[in-house]
């Protein structure tokens, strides 16, 4: 953002313009929102704090009753804060004296770019102002704009965040995404061309991003894709089946459980849409992962030695499909010291996601840098599970999925989630745009379902989430 400020003026747009754009921005989405009532303006000594001096001059203009609340003397502030300042002609207080009785608060402190961790007074009101009459100014301050953390031990809880031309990061991750409250983007006159020259290679995931394969009029079975999920042994074959269900509601044409011998009886008695074979030796596997569009291998797959060697001999098929790689098989690939194929997913959740990858996590500024360095490491997609997901590519691409809910954690969902991954891959879908795609539908899934979900309910309920993806894309009438 700070190079875009820069690229705006010198496209010819001052930054004092923008400043002033962005005080317009967080007084419209006030006057919006709420009844006319006092409010105090908490102003930092940057640009953060100019924003909020914009924002206070034009709600007094508009009637309301507004005190600006300063962290630092108003003389000791500098370029387009200091302009933005001379435009208040009320009292200027100082922080210490900001009351606990005023009815909103706008949090012009830090913004985004705050690296050190609060304290003082804005700590203080940090711990004790009650989100629901707090609204930021671009981040809460005290939470980090590019990780989502909170920098030491206080940042502020807004009902409303406004922020300026793109989300950042705190945005999208936890814990920043929740003390964010809603979340507004403002055009403040950045030109787009300004924006695209940073060639940012990270999105919020949404439909937008990727397109869901549909069948046409003269579609059939064998041309929508055939998914092969390989089966844990005996009383270990339940994820396997919501895996292969999944991937059939997904809109593969043909889905099946590889099952090992041991397991046949107890898969069949389970199985009705979804197809079974036996999977007698070990060269099953490779055949598996040469004859179908996508395999997934690990949801309740095992750990011994000889489901190792069936995972290797699957991965090292010639000419073989993509493979989606969850759990168990995580867990016999880690630490990860080999490239895959660059169609292949991993879908870690975070303690896989550490013995994949030691240190990583700790290591990186955020979860998205992790799972990109992940990403490039694999040589394939990774998908960095949690409450906000984020998937990468290993050139760099990545998106944060922010549709769930916390009813998601639970058995089984992501054998789930990997089933509908692979059955987007398996009618074509390009391997990223699958794992992004399959993070936002299974989302919508527990959206839609909410209180008492069990994994059963999501491929249950992927056929409304689908619908409405036709629907928005035009291809309702596919259904009709």
């Amino acid at each position: 953002m700070r190079a875009i400020d820069a690229g705006a003026a010198a496209a010819g747009v001052p930054t004092a313009r923008l400043m002033a754009n962005a005080g317009a921005a967080v007084a419209e989405a006030v006057m919006a929102r709420f009844p006319a009532a006092p409010v105090a303006v908490l102003c930092g000594p940057g640009n953060n704090g100019g924003d909020g001096w914009e924002a206070a001059c034009l709600l007094r203009a508009a009637g309301w009753p507004v005190r600006v609340f300063s962290a630092v003397p108003r003389e000791t502030l500098a370029g387009d804060a200091a302009a933005a300042a001379l435009g208040w002609d009320g009292e200027v207080s100082t922080l210490s004296q900001t009351p606990d009785d005023a009815a909103l608060y706008i949090d012009a402190l830090f913004g985004a770019g705050l690296t050190r961790a609060l304290d003082g007074d804005a700590a203080r009101l940090a711990k004790n102002l009650p989100r629901e009459r707090v609204i930021a100014v671009d981040v809460p301050s005290g939470v980090d704009g590019d990780s989502g953390r909170v920098i030491g031990d206080a940042a502020f809880q807004a009902k409303l965040t406004v922020t300026f031309v793109r989300k950042k990061p705190a945005h999208v991750l936890q814990p920043g995404r929740w003390r964010c409250g809603e979340i507004i983007v403002a055009d403040i006159g950045v030109p787009e061309s300004v924006v695209q020259a940073r060639q940012t290679r990270l999105w919020e995931n949404d439909p937008s991003h990727w397109v869901v394969p549909w069948p046409s009029a003269e579609s059939h079975k064998h041309q929508r894709g055939s998914v092969i999920v390989a089966s844990g042994p005996r009383a270990r074959t339940g994820a396997a089946r919501l895996a292969a269900r999944a991937a059939l509601r997904a809109g593969a044409g043909l889905s099946t459980v590889l099952s090992p011998s041991d397991a046949l009886a107890e898969n069949a008695a389970q199985l009705t849409a979804v197809m079974l074979k036996e999977a007698a030796c070990d060269a099953d596997y490779a055949d598996a992962a040469r004859t179908a569009q996508c395999v997934v291998i690990g949801p309740a797959f095992g750990l011994e030695d000889a489901h190792r060697t069936r995972l290797i001999v699957a991965i090292d098929a010639p000419s073989r499909a993509p493979l989606v790689l969850d759990a168990d098989a995580l867990t016999l690939l880690a630490p990860l010291t080999r490239k895959l194929d660059a169609r292949d997913v991993l879908t870690p959740h975070v303690g896989e996601f550490k013995r994949l990858f030691p240190g990583l996590l700790e290591t990186t500024p955020s979860r998205i840098e992790a799972a990109r360095e992940a990403a490039r490491r694999a040589g394939c997609v990774v998908l960095l599970k949690g409450p906000d997901t984020v998937v990468a590519a290993p050139d760099g691409r990545a998106v944060v999925n922010t549709r769930g809910t916390p009813f998601l954690a639970t058995a089984g969902s992501g054998d789930v989630l990997a089933g509908v991954i692979a059955g987007l891959i398996g009618q074509g879908m390009v391997s990223f745009e699958a794992a992004a795609a399959g993070a936002w539908i299974h989302g919508r899934a527990g959206e839609l379902f909410g209180p008492g979900l069990i994994s059963e309910d999501l491929t249950e309920i992927l056929p409304r989430v689908l619908s409405e993806l036709a629907e928005q894309t035009g291809a309702g009438a596919l259904s009709r």
